[in-house]
């Protein structure tokens, strides 16, 4: 009995370990393309990385998960486009604007449940989903201009909350699944669109000739980090409910504003924090936006 209380107990040290790091990854991509790595190549080589030290080791499961190889490539591109996008983002614009774009990701699950889980919302989601589009209007709100993002670092942190959620549910579409399946499928999709995000900019390569044992260092220490965090992350949310799951993964904005206020002296405004509070609010409570199909069944 006592190995249940521990497993929880390390699974929600997973989630927080993950979040953490997440928190504070911008930073060493950040000092990369101060040394001229690009962000697309950054992201190719330091998901590269475990795919090719960790990859082989879960041949067997993928091969076993070979019928639903579909839904793992889904997977792949989803997540590997949350990611990329992710590193572009917070190398372009403010950390924490980016972040709070980045979780708006329960507006989009609704929509993306509903289109492949069948799931309705019930009161508290309709509440969740006006809290997150308040939020976001909240933010982004300009006299005499449409509430939007007002960047391409923008855009990148909202398409990939989008995609985030995308992933998401399509996890959850894969129930039965391996862990181990899973990873590799999601750092297999960034090693794909980097793959082609540097044919179409190959200059992003040139640092490789100039490039100084610190920089691949750095290179391999984030990989292995990013590495690290996917297997948290997918040993964290097998044993922690979603609910309580999003709760932990907010600790991340915690972080990211702490160390963007130290590293690189950055600050919201009131409006931002407005917005973040209702963007914020929105996500502790994104669990329970779906009616309980055993509360359902009880009523028939």
């Amino acid at each position: 009995m006592s190995s249940i209380p521990l497993q929880r107990t390390l699974a929600i040290s997973s989630l927080v370990y993950a979040a953490t790091l997440w928190g504070l990854v911008w930073y060493p991509y950040r000092l990369l393309g101060e040394a001229g790595v690009g962000g697309i190549a950054s992201s190719f080589f330091t998901y590269a990385t475990p795919l090719l030290l960790l990859g082989w080791l879960h041949g067997r499961v993928l091969h076993a998960a070979r019928g639903r190889w579909r839904w793992l490539a889904a997977l792949g591109l989803a997540a590997g486009w949350t990611n990329l996008a992710y590193v572009l983002a917070v190398l372009e614009g403010e950390v924490v604007r980016v972040l709070l774009l980045f979780y708006l990701s329960p507006l989009w699950t609704v929509l993306f449940s509903r289109v492949l889980l069948h799931e309705k919302l019930n009161r508290a989601g309709w509440t969740v989903m006006a809290l997150a589009a308040g939020g976001a209007l909240a933010m982004l709100w300009q006299p005499g201009d449409w509430p939007l993002p007002a960047s391409r670092a923008e855009w990148l942190g909202l398409s990939a909350g989008v995609m985030f959620a995308a992933s998401n549910v399509i996890s959850r579409h894969l129930e039965g699944v391996a862990e181990g399946a899973k990873a590799v499928s999601v750092w297999a999709g960034v090693a794909v669109l980097t793959v082609i995000g540097l044919a179409f900019n190959p200059v992003e390569l040139d640092f490789i000739p100039h490039a100084s044992p610190v920089v691949w260092l750095l290179l391999a220490g984030v990989g292995i980090a990013i590495g690290s965090m996917t297997y948290a992350v997918q040993y964290g949310l097998a044993r922690v409910p979603a609910n309580q799951a999003i709760v932990i993964f907010l600790f991340e904005l915690v972080v990211a504003a702490v160390a963007a206020y130290f590293l690189s002296d950055e600050r919201m405004g009131v409006q931002e924090w407005i917005g973040a509070a209702m963007i914020i609010t929105a996500s502790l409570f994104s669990g329970h936006m779906e009616n309980d199909p055993s509360k359902e069944r009880s009523h028939v």
